[in-house]
């Protein structure tokens, strides 16, 4: 399975492909503490326990998976989930509107702007309302370089996510999208959505009047 490497001043970023549906499972390893943060568990849990074993060359340290991130409620997002609590005891984070739904307690429900953290890096809790209810992106803000957005299933490459064509739904999840990604952070910014490649910001904002006015 191909694993895809990014390496930045504090932490590393993996991330692997899983499942029928091709979902992104992201882990974060921070360089100094060997802490991680793994979001979306969303299948093949020896894949992802592969990954984990992996990134012990991604820090002197020893590490530890001391936090699970779910961006939203979706079966294909959290299949693994309960398998990988189960075998390393790692407390779970999830948005607050999409938390009762998880098929694990949830350790902390997160509101629009909480930060999440682990020993040697944080990220910030951004609620994008329309996919699910409790849709959450995390943004690591990294100190010499552009911004990393993990934007689950609310934005991706050529759009927003699927909002089963209600147009509420559609226009809030677009509105979000537009205050609270492309008004908050530059061009350079990454996007790592829940399935398919990461694109930009700055490759995506050109488009966002034609995805609003389609409606998708």
């Amino acid at each position: 399975m191909d694993t895809l490497i990014q390496d930045l001043r504090d932490i590393t970023i993996r991330s692997i492909s899983v499942s029928e549906m091709n979902n992104n499972v992201y882990l974060l390893t921070a360089k100094a503490s060997g802490e991680q943060l793994l979001i979306d568990a969303a299948d093949d849990l020896p894949a992802i326990q592969a990954m984990l074993q992996d990134a012990a060359a991604d820090t002197a340290a020893t590490t530890k998976l001391a936090q699970i991130a779910t961006t939203h409620q979706h079966w294909d997002h959290v299949r693994a989930l309960p398998a990988l609590v189960e075998a390393t005891g790692a407390p779970t984070v999830a948005g607050k509107d999409d938390a009762a739904a998880l098929p694990v307690p949830v350790d902390r429900a997160l509101e629009h702007g909480d930060t999440c953290a682990v020993d040697g890096f944080g990220l910030t809790a951004v609620h994008l309302r329309g996919h699910t209810p409790g849709s959450i992106a995390f943004v690591y803000q990294d100190p010499e370089g552009p911004a990393h957005i993990f934007s689950g299933d609310s934005l991706f490459p050529g759009g927003v996510g699927n909002t089963q064509n209600d147009p509420a739904r559609f226009t809030s999840l677009l509105d979000d999208v537009t205050a609270r990604l492309f008004e908050a952070y530059p061009d350079d910014t990454v996007v790592h959505p829940g399935h398919g490649s990461p694109t930009t910001l700055g490759a995506e904002r050109p488009h966002l009047e034609e995805w609003r006015a389609r409606g998708w």
